[in-house]
């Protein structure tokens, strides 16, 4: 009687879980060795995050940076199942999904990403509007319309947070709404970019001045109404009128992980060894915004698209070593650079020693995340579309 083969359930199909499955399916495995790969996600399209800024200012179009599954998987032996997980029996080794349905599994991915902690703050959960998902740029896209349609002189915004996305949103947003936008980026700290290169950072500066964009530092929010922000500097509550308030800062774990009886930081991040197992749990791997996670050098990873673009790569070796008797591999986090959008075609680069900004920056950008783009398929299709589109605008010019 044959044995019957593995079965890999990958939950969350972002960067983490999606080029996870992706790179066990293209391991070389033996025939009577290759496990079955299920990839789960609540909903059908990947979504390439770094490039959702693109959509706010119509420069991509949703289907450039969001392929089906369907058609992602279309020449793979994963099987992806569109499903809500609505818990994990780790002891049973089972997904339950809120349809009912249940996934047995003997290696299970966790990839659920991170959610926007908003209910922090008085007023946030109803009226802030996150930036993580498409579904969120749909729902700030139909704020930003109505808005634009209204009789304002003035469109006022405020963006919670001065990190990557606070700075990028601000940046492209001030570039659509133009001399009819009012910006403020508030940050809690002592200056914006905390992380960034110090090229990354100034260059960032210069151009939230050339857009006018007010920046409040050292400076937390109080609440949120539906049209006004109360922010909180040096001990006295300050409240400003603002018609679109945009939330991009926190992270915290999915709600299904945080039940587990797994160790967990105060973040609801799983914490993991530099194999990105789950401690006392093996079989269980981490990866993304849900890993709490030091590397073989025993430096602290942070949750950034690059990290787990890089740790499924060692996901899906270290399940292909554990299920052919080979040793496993800590993770080593390469630091290949950083990249942000200031706009439209303008972004900057800090990457091994190389400094750009301007409009190469963004041009290079464009590249770089193309090759990053999941199969050679929808990298030609997306290649072509930016190929082509500026030729065809010329041609209709005329």
């Amino acid at each position: 009687m044959s044995k019957q083969p593995a079965r890999i359930c990958i939950l969350g199909g972002g960067f983490g879980g999606l080029y996870t499955a992706l790179r066990l399916d293209s391991l070389p495995w033996e025939k009577e060795e290759k496990p079955e790969i299920v990839l789960v996600d609540r909903s059908d399209r990947f979504v390439f995050t770094p490039l959702l800024y693109e959509l706010l200012t119509g420069e991509l179009q949703a289907w450039e940076i969001a392929p089906n599954f369907s058609e992602i998987l279309r020449n793979t032996n994963i099987r992806f199942c569109q499903a809500v997980v609505s818990g994990i029996d780790i002891e049973q080794q089972r997904v339950q999904l809120q349809d009912g349905a249940e996934i047995p599994y003997n290696k299970l991915v966790l990839a659920l990403g991170g959610e926007s902690p908003t209910d922090i703050v008085p007023g946030a959960s109803a009226y802030a509007f996150p930036f993580r998902s498409l579904t969120d740029v749909y729902r700030l896209e139909e704020r930003l319309r109505i808005l634009e349609a209204s009789d304002l002189d003035k469109i006022r915004v405020a963006i919670v947070g001065a990190g990557y996305c606070g700075v990028e949103l601000a940046c492209k947003l001030a570039d659509r709404l133009g001399d009819r936008g009012r910006f403020r980026l508030i940050e809690q700290g002592d200056r914006i970019l905390q992380t960034s290169p110090e090229f990354n950072r100034e260059t960032a500066r210069k151009v939230l001045e050339s857009k006018d964009i007010w920046i409040d530092l050292e400076t937390t929010v109080d609440s949120i109404t539906p049209d006004s922000i109360s922010l909180l500097y040096k001990g006295q509550i300050d409240t400003i009128p603002a018609e679109l308030v945009i939330w991009t800062v926190g992270m915290r774990g999915s709600s299904v992980v945080k039940i587990l009886p797994l160790k967990q930081n105060q973040r609801t991040q799983l914490i993991a060894t530099p194999t990105l197992q789950i401690v006392d749990r093996p079989e269980i791997f981490v990866l993304g915004d849900l890993a709490d996670c030091r590397d073989a050098e025993d430096r602290q990873i942070p949750a950034s698209a690059q990290v787990a673009f890089q740790q499924s790569d060692f996901v899906a070796w270290n399940i292909w070593a554990a299920l052919t008797d080979r040793p496993l591999l800590s993770f080593h986090y390469q630091n290949t650079g950083e990249m942000l959008i200031l706009g439209t075609e303008d972004a900057t680069i800090s990457s091994m020693g190389v400094q750009l900004n301007g409009q190469l920056a963004y041009a290079l950008r464009r590249l770089i995340y193309l090759y990053r783009m999941p199969n050679l398929d929808h990298q030609l299709r997306v290649g072509v579309n930016w190929i082509a589109q500026p030729i065809l605008q010329i041609l209709n010019s005329d």
